[in-house]
C-alpha cells in the first residue's frame, strides 16, 4: 500500500498560490514558486498523514455513534 498522499496538479497549484498568498499576506514576505512548493511537499509529506489520520479516527468514531444509534431500534 501506498502511503504518499497524492494530490492533483490542479489542487498543488492551488495550494501553492495559497501558500504564496499567505506569506505576502500574513507575513510580509515574498517567496518564489519553488520555496512554496518546497513548503507543500513538506507539509504533505510529514504533516499529512497526521491529518489524514485524524479524518480516518473521526469518521470511525462517528460511524461507531451511528452503530449504536441503528442498535437502539431494536425491537424486543
Amino acid at each position: 500500500m501506498n502511503n504518499k498522499i497524492i494530490l492533483s496538479k490542479e489542487k498543488k497549484e492551488k495550494m501553492i498560490a495559497a501558500i504564496i498568498d499567505y506569506f505576502a499576506k500574513e507575513r510580509d514576505e515574498e517567496i518564489g514558486y519553488l520555496a512554496a512548493t518546497l513548503i507543500l511537499d513538506f507539509i504533505t509529506e510529514k504533516l499529512g498523514p497526521e491529518f489524514y489520520n485524524q479524518g480516518v479516527y473521526d469518521s470511525y468514531r462517528r460511524m461507531s455513534e451511528m452503530v449504536e444509534d441503528l442498535l437502539e431500534i431494536q425491537k424486543y
